[in-house]
């Protein structure tokens, strides 16, 4: 199920620095996070889906990429980032 544009805008106005600032890692970090967390109950009712579950194991590698480059940028931000959004790491 994709996100909707209010969520979508919610995240940029929360990481972003201004309105449409999409294209920030942490904005993008988040919406990839929404993405995952609303595909899992998904899978979980349909476990046989294996080209969806491609499809989310490449979100999980771009966020996760994207965390990795946050991650050498800028540790504080990094840190506050995965305890906002609760991800493991």
């Amino acid at each position: 199920m994709p996100i909707t544009k209010e969520k979508t805008k919610s995240f940029v106005s929360k990481f972003g620095s201004n309105p449409k600032d999409s294209g920030k890692t942490e904005v993008q970090i988040a919406i990839l996070t929404e993405k995952i967390n609303s595909l899992t109950p998904h899978f979980q009712a349909n476990p046989k889906d294996h080209h969806g579950k491609r499809g989310l194991i490449k979100m999980v590698g771009k966020r996760r990429s994207l965390l990795d480059y946050l991650a050498k940028k800028d540790v504080a931000k990094y840190r506050t980032l995965i305890q906002e959004l609760d991800i493991r790491k």
